[in-house]
């Protein structure tokens, strides 16, 4: 390493991504350290609110916050650019219109959707992903209702399949279930055509959740009108609906898939190696081999002590955030590091208006009390990244 200012690039606003940016610019004297933050948008978006404009129940604009209201721009260089490749050797990226030079890298760009292989699903299904996609699926069922009105033989144009039943699919499938009945009466559909498909490979909805939980949920749901397909997989994904389990046809003309992420291609093709695009970190965060180079949020593999992986959450992202720059400031300075344990606070799972599902320390929480928690710890996290005013902007309350 040279003895000028260290060059930082942070890749990624994500969770982790955002994080990581803010804890840098409060510990980081001025000239410390130069800091670059690279986002394909001008925008951070709130991956678990995805679920709700994708129905059509809030406005995309409430899972959004302009990157440029939670940085210090006099501190953290903000570029706006599409990242297309990392050249670990020469320690340099890419990007849509200029090159950027490294001496640590923070990896922190989205996973992507994991198909398991499914023929025809990364073509034919929908995937909870972005702003853009979700404004996509709710601008797609509204038309898929408008169409229906034309010919009213077309059950499948009000028909909805999900692929998968962990958090995304069951919060996915409440929202839509709330939404239906208001679009039944825009178009005037008889709600009892409409069908919600929720199909989840695995014996149970929401794997490894508490199965009390678990269950309540489902009746929650059943009686919002979704039917569960559990222990049934997906065979093939169609333009016209889906086949499950011993060949049976579902035909609906919007499939939306939920079943799984992995991590970004870009990793593997900077030749770091990866175990379903992920990357095994080391206990600081860092590529094995690479002490400079460090994973974080959805790309980034880590073990509990029964040696499983945990899941690639947003509490797990934001504490991953805080640990990555509180390493490489100890790095600049050759301090000790810190290594990474993730605190499980609480997970909550939302049903819809109203409903929700969760455990809070080693409380479990369903049905009104269970909504509000899921309030507050979406506007815990928009205090942590913005304050007071961002609460009051986009915060969430009870009711």
């Amino acid at each position: 390493m040279s003895n000028a200012i260290p060059k930082i690039v942070i890749l990624g606003a994500g969770y982790a991504g955002i994080l990581t940016a803010q804890k840098l610019q409060k510990q980081l004297n001025f000239n410390e350290a130069e800091v670059t933050l690279v986002n394909k948008h001008d925008y951070h978006y709130i991956t678990t609110h995805l679920h709700m404009p994708a129905a059509g129940t809030d406005h995309p604009e409430n899972a959004k916050v302009k990157i440029s209201s939670i940085i210090d721009e006099m501190k953290i260089k903000f570029i706006k650019s599409t990242v297309h490749s990392i050249s670990v050797e020469d320690k340099k990226i890419q990007l849509d219109n200029e090159t950027l030079h490294y001496d640590y890298l923070v990896f922190g760009l989205g996973g992507e959707p994991e198909t398991f292989g499914i023929p025809g699903m990364k073509e034919n299904a929908f995937m909870i992903r972005s702003i853009n996609s979700v404004n996509l699926i709710c601008e797609h069922i509204e038309y898929q209702f408008a169409k229906y009105k034309n010919d009213e033989t077309q059950k499948d144009r009000i028909t909805f399949v999900v692929g998968g039943a962990g958090f995304t699919g069951i919060e996915f499938v409440g929202e839509l279930a709330d939404r239906l009945p208001e679009l039944c009466e825009r178009f005037n559909v008889d709600p009892k055509e409409v069908k919600i498909y929720n199909v989840e490979a695995a014996p149970t909805a929401l794997p490894g959740f508490d199965p009390e939980l678990v269950e309540y949920g489902m009746e929650v749901l059943k009686n919002k009108g979704v039917e569960f397909k559990i222990g049934v997989a997906i065979k093939e994904c169609k333009e016209d609906g889906v086949i499950i389990g011993e060949n049976e046809e579902i035909k609906a003309r919007t499939i939306v898939w939920t079943g799984g992420i992995r991590g970004n291609h870009m990793l593997e093709e900077a030749g770091i190696e990866v175990m379903r695009g992920r990357v095994k970190v080391d206990e600081y965060l860092r590529v094995p081999g690479h002490e400079n180079i460090f994973v974080i949020g959805d790309n980034a593999l880590i073990f509990n002590d029964e040696g499983r992986p945990f899941p690639p959450t947003a509490q797990i992202a934001m504490q991953q955030g805080v640990n990555c720059a509180s390493n490489i400031i100890s790095t600049i300075g050759n301090h000790s590091l810190t290594t990474f344990k993730p605190e499980i606070k609480g997970t909550v799972a939302s049903l819809g208006k109203g409903e929700a599902i969760g455990i809070v320390g080693k409380k479990k929480l369903k049905g009104w009390s269970a909504a509000q928690m899921k309030k507050v710890i979406d506007n815990r996290y928009l205090f942590i990244i913005g304050g007071v005013p961002l609460v009051v902007k986009k915060g969430r309350f009870f009711g």
